[in-house]
């Protein structure tokens, strides 16, 4: 869960932000996959993320992150979703390669029975961290896939922002994969929402009517140095992408792969109504939590509001008209059948697929999740 790097001065950010934003590029697709590492014999979380990072020579697409039971693959931008998945299960093969037989993976969006609390890595924005939020910060034991998009120039990326929070609801249902925290089946698709709203700045983010307010809005929080960006959606300013938090990590690389060509495909269509001329809807965000509550507790299997009649519909198929809007930009991205698998999921995501694997059993969902984590 990383936080943001732009400088705490309102003047300087934004300039940097336009600069970012407005440099020209392809609408390419990276990737950040948190993975829990897990004890081999037990199955519960090894905190042990440091030891391993220190037997793969410093490779660049490894990192830690915030519990000391987390390991994070994060890749650079790929053309194409599937070059980032032929990344990712390289990624995945080589950091299963380096762990030996005590340790082992697997990826959710929460470890099915670990402790709720547990030890987060040392070093100098880990432990400002703990310093600022306290046991809090030991409950972030949460497992993230992020997708980012390259979306430019400037005020058009600011414009998709602002309308991709309407969708953050349908792709958190199509991504959740969180039913078991703590020993037991929590009643929800994804506990982890649960769990990140101790910490402030989460959900569905505010809408942006400029940079300038941005970037206000970042020194406002940013004033002592502690302030984190852990917004289901933020502009991130180093790599001029927009990068989608919501989803939960999935278990296979098959299944990340979907939720990321659905990603992409989302932000490119915005984008290219931005550029014929349209304008897009900015939703309240409170209207837009009410479908994000919805896709927490149910998943797929939900209903979910159009966010302007309030009319109430299956989740189910209101995410197949937005695959059916998405499938010209995606035959066009080339990411035609990786969205195709996306299909599969509104009919069974993440969190019923476990649940039908461990009828009951969070030690054997965490299983199962170790055997497919495997490319």
């Amino acid at each position: 869960m990383p936080g943001s790097d732009i400088p705490s001065s309102p003047e300087t950010n934004v300039g940097a932000l336009r600069a970012a934003f407005d440099a020209p590029a392809a609408p390419t697709v990276g990737l950040e996959e948190e993975a829990m590492l897990l004890d081999a014999r037990t199955l519960d979380l090894a905190p042990r993320a440091l030891e391993v990072l220190a037997q793969l020579a410093g490779d660049a697409r490894f990192k830690p992150e915030l519990p000391a039971a987390q390991l994070e693959i994060a890749l650079p931008p790929a053309r194409t979703v599937g070059e980032a998945a032929s990344a990712l299960a390289a990624g995945r093969a080589d950091l299963q390669a380096a762990l030996g037989d005590e340790l082992r993976l697997a990826c959710a969006g929460l470890h099915p029975f670990a402790a709720t609390e547990g030890p987060l890595n040392t070093g100098l924005r880990y432990d400002a961290t703990a310093d600022e939020y306290g046991l809090v910060a030991r409950r972030q034991l949460v497992f993230a896939l992020q997708v980012h998009v390259a979306i430019r120039g400037a005020d058009r990326a600011l414009a998709v922002y602002n309308a991709a929070r309407s969708y953050l609801p349908e792709l958190a249902a199509l991504a959740a994969n969180a039913p078991f925290h703590g020993g037991r089946d929590t009643g929800m698709a994804s506990a982890r929402p649960l769990v990140g709203e101790n910490l402030p700045r989460q959900g569905v983010p505010p809408a942006m009517p400029s940079w300038e307010a941005f970037a206000a809005a970042f020194d406002f929080v940013n004033w002592g140095g502690g302030g984190r960006w852990w917004w289901e959606l933020r502009p991130h300013e180093r790599h001029g992408t927009l990068e989608l938090r919501v989803p939960d990590a999935q278990t296979t690389v098959q299944e990340a792969a979907a939720v990321a060509a659905v990603g992409q495909a989302l932000l490119v269509w915005l984008a290219e109504r931005v550029d014929a001329g349209g304008r897009l809807a900015v939703d309240e965000t409170w209207r837009i939590e009410e479908n994000r509550w919805s896709a927490t507790r149910w998943g797929v299997e939900g209903e979910m509001r159009d966010l302007r009649s309030g009319d109430r519909g299956p989740t189910r198929a209101r995410l197949h008209r937005l695959l059916d809007a998405l499938e010209p930009v995606a035959e066009r991205l080339g990411c035609a059948a990786e969205l195709g698998g996306a299909r599969a999921l509104v009919e069974a995501n993440g969190a019923m697929r476990m649940r039908a694997a461990a009828q009951g059993d969070p030690r054997a969902a965490a299983r199962w999740l170790m055997e497919r984590y495997a490319p």
